[in-house]
């Protein structure tokens, strides 16, 4: 057992959890390391620990204090997974104590808010067994690319639970209002040719770039209709773009990333993608939309009553326009925030850390919230 919440966290940073998806940068990617030693720690801390096996090799683990005696439960669950280590400036796996801070891949995003959260339910294991609420922690997989993790523990377990806490890297404010995303590839098609008689082919490029002003023009227009108080309107970005081979042909294919970033209201409205799929009918836009991502927003009322309690606990609600296993949490059933120590700002750099008062203050607010479930 660790002695206090800085080196929890440093023994967690030293444990690669890379998300295996998207340039990884390592090759000690996935979630079964951390979830055998985190299965280890809460078994020493009395919890009974399930790992539900999402993806091979890929588990959630699921961690109950209490025994399933019919008292409502509630849940606090941080990612497993981190994002990439590629480029990084420090050791990403060091967990280096230094200038007041921890450093190192997933300091801040999340395994920050994890020992935050570990280190309160160690300091109240007894409490744990006696609230009124029940009280798991439950840690998620894959959360980095396809959030498999949480949408799977919805699907199975939305029943069993009353709300949400999930660690995210929020200055200990309460999340309780997110847009969604929609991520997805416009691809074009043409014909090739030698550059030297481009009308002889048909440029997939340009074709591409002027289905994008038109999108640009047009469906953004249609975004900034869907409106939120906290969140501001909808939002397109076109991220990436590629296509072509040589500067002496004509290409013949094209592609271009895009993210837009999902209102509640849009959400109501039938989503992005229906948006965007009918804008490129109504336009006839030479484009074909493939591998589309939809993430849907969150928005959780401010006067729930565990809204209430977090802000009781010391908290101050806020929105975000990132999108986190709440959202899929929420949709399935299980209304839920997001709250942790550390700074978004510090969250997939070159060189991420969290502050140590900040760490140790969220550990202090996570025990006094657990305190606060007595009465």
């Amino acid at each position: 057992m660790t002695h206090d919440v800085v080196s929890l966290l440093q023994q967690l940073v030293r444990i690669p959890s890379v998300n295996p998806d998207n340039a990884p940068g390592t090759p000690h990617t996935g979630e079964q390391t951390i979830a055998a030693f985190l299965a280890g720690w809460l078994e020493s801390a009395g919890a009974e620990v399930v790992l539900e096996e999402v993806r091979p090799g890929r588990p959630n683990v699921i961690a109950r204090f209490a025994p399933a005696d019919g008292r409502p439960r509630i849940l606090v669950g941080p990612h497993l997974d981190t994002v990439g280590v590629a480029g990084m400036s420090i050791d990403p796996f060091g967990g280096e104590l230094r200038d007041g801070r921890v450093w190192g891949r997933g300091a801040s995003d999340t395994k920050g808010p994890m020992a935050a959260m570990l280190w309160a339910m160690h300091e109240n294991r007894k409490l744990l067994a006696t609230l009124p609420l029940a009280v798991d922690f439950v840690g998620f997989m894959g959360e980095e690319s396809g959030q498999w993790g949480s949408k799977d523990f919805a699907s199975r377990h939305a029943g069993d639970y009353r709300f949400a806490i999930v660690g995210e890297p929020t200055s200990m404010e309460t999340v309780h209002v997110t847009k969604g995303s929609l991520w997805a590839t416009l691809r074009t098609t043409g014909r090739a040719c030698h550059s030297s008689m481009p009308e002889r082919g048909e440029n997939a490029i340009l074709k591409l770039t002027r289905a994008l002003a038109v999108l640009d023009d047009q469906l953004g227009a249609r975004l900034r209709a869907h409106t939120h108080p906290q969140l501001g309107h909808s939002t397109l970005n076109i991220g990436v773009i590629r296509g072509g081979s040589r500067p002496n042909i004509v290409p013949d294919l094209a592609e271009a990333e895009i993210d837009i970033r999902i209102t509640p209201s849009l959400a109501h409205a039938g989503g992005a993608l229906a948006l965007l799929e009918e804008t490129v009918l109504r336009h006839q836009l030479p484009v074909e939309v493939i591998n589309p991502h939809e993430n849907p927003p969150m928005e959780t009322p401010a006067d729930h009553g565990m809204v209430g309690r977090l802000v009781a606990a010391g908290s101050t609600l806020a929105s975000a326009p990132w999108f986190s296993d709440a959202a899929h949490l929420a949709t399935g059933g299980i209304p839920a925030v997001c709250i942790g120590p550390g700074s978004i700002d510090q969250a997939h750099t070159a060189d991420e850390w969290i502050d140590v008062d900040a760490l140790r203050e969220g550990a202090a607010f996570f025990s006094r919230f657990l305190r606060g479930l007595a009465g």
